[in-house]
């Protein structure tokens, strides 16, 4: 039996698929210790894990994007997840590094898959309801990254590590079902769309020349960047610098996750009483800005009280929460005959953005203060404020101009639950 679109378990499917890859980095967090000395290598090494993961992350939905958009999104996330559930299995009996290196990459191909699911939505939705739509997935990304780190530290003192990977095939089998019972196709199939490596790279560069959708590429890319650069760096001051416990960090990530779901739920909110996204996106934008550039001064000026901080990291967080169901609706929505493209690269790129300034955090790191976390938290939100102003604000000037000057012929109708109905 199909699920409905505008049914609360559509989205709930939809959010949990997201929510594969991070949970898929969060759950195995509090085990890479223990990962190490099963191996016989140290927890540094074992932290390649999440390397090969990442990785992987930021290079297939390149592959999956054209794909999906030529024989539809439902094929690409069945395969994705099955192939997510067989090597999850992998990498629970893996007997070196090496081997459970290759298979968390491969682990890492199958999650990216359901980076479809912001097609999906694009794909049946419309304007405001798809930003309410991917307010909700966001929501459930980070309830399962509030509750995957617990998870993974509570199955490491009943089992060991290796429990960690089967309980990930075992959500991955739940999903592969939900997937095959009850998730239609959504895209509308060009079957005379070819598959060529010519006509992928056409995509690609289709996006890349996008005035609109490239802008809010680089603007969900900075943005992006800025929470994977607290994401790295709190845990350094607050457990390398402050001293706190493991449990006491848990409780900061975790208010971060709640600012993230709280600020998604306040853009919902905003949405269904006529604010435009755009008008959400500039206090959001703004927001984190000011609070990154207030924590970069307090810790050159040396106040580095945790709780300060812990406040500052958390207005980020809403910050976050607010932006970014807008600017994944906006960088999707000029380009919907080849959604998967767009959605594809840009998860690749932000990916790619994030990885780049954790390690930047990590190398800059001081081992005496918030330095490094403040001074690329400060640099990318800046970006993403200027990316916004400078390129996305001017290039919906343009189009919106060169759309007022076109003559008006509607090519849809909408339902009233916000499907768009082809006519």
């Amino acid at each position: 039996m199909q699920i409905r679109p505008t049914s609360l378990a559509f989205t709930l499917l939809l959010g949990f698929l997201a929510a594969v890859p991070y949970s898929g980095i969060d759950i195995n967090l509090p085990a890479l210790a223990a990962t190490g000395a099963t191996l016989g290598v140290p927890p540094s090494e074992a932290g390649l894990t999440m390397s090969a993961f990442m990785l992987s992350l930021a290079v297939a939905p390149l592959i999956y994007g054209p794909i999906s958009d030529r024989f539809g999104r439902r094929p690409v996330v069945v395969f994705g997840v099955a192939l997510f559930v067989v090597a999850s299995l992998a990498c629970a009996v893996a007997q070196s590094l090496p081997e459970l290196l290759i298979c968390r990459f491969v682990q890492g191909v199958g999650a990216a898959s359901t980076a479809m699911t912001l097609a999906i939505i694009r794909d049946l939705f419309i304007e405001a309801t798809a930003r309410a739509k991917i307010a909700n997935v966001v929501i459930a990304i980070n309830v399962v990254t509030v509750i995957a780190p617990t998870a993974g530290a509570a199955l490491l003192t009943i089992g060991t590590w290796r429990a960690i990977y089967a309980i990930q095939a075992g959500i991955g089998v739940v999903l592969l079902l939900a997937v095959l019972i009850g998730l239609a196709e959504s895209a509308k199939i060009d079957p005379a769309n070819r598959l060529a490596l010519a006509v992928v790279i056409r995509s690609y560069a289709r996006v890349l020349r996008h005035p609109l959708s490239f802008a809010y590429i680089l603007v969900g890319a900075a943005s992006g960047a800025t929470v994977f650069a607290y994401v790295t760096g709190s845990s350094l001051f607050f457990i390398g610098v402050k001293g706190l416990r493991p449990d006491q960090y848990g409780l900061i990530s975790s208010a971060c996750s709640a600012g993230v779901m709280s600020g998604a739920l306040l853009d919902g909110c905003l949405g269904r009483r006529g604010i435009s996204a755009a008008r959400v996106l500039t206090i959001g934008l703004t927001l984190s800005a000011a609070a990154a550039g207030a924590l970069l001064a307090m810790t050159v000026a040396g106040w580095t009280q945790p709780a300060l901080i812990a406040a500052l990291l958390m207005a980020v967080a809403l910050a976050f929460g607010m932006s970014i169901p807008s600017i994944m609706n906006a960088t999707m929505q000029p380009l919907p005959e080849i959604a998967g493209a767009v959605g594809a690269l840009a998860g690749s790129i932000q990916m790619t953005a994030g990885a780049a300034s954790s390690g930047l955090v990590a190398i800059l790191f001081d081992a005496r203060s918030a330095l490094s976390m403040a001074a690329v938290m400060a640099g990318c939100s800046l970006l993403a404020l200027i990316a916004y102003y400078l390129l996305a604000r001017p290039a919906e000037r343009r189009i919106r101009s060169q759309g007022s000057r076109r003559p008006r012929r509607s090519k849809i109708t909408t339902h009233s639950s916000g499907c768009a109905i082809p006519r």
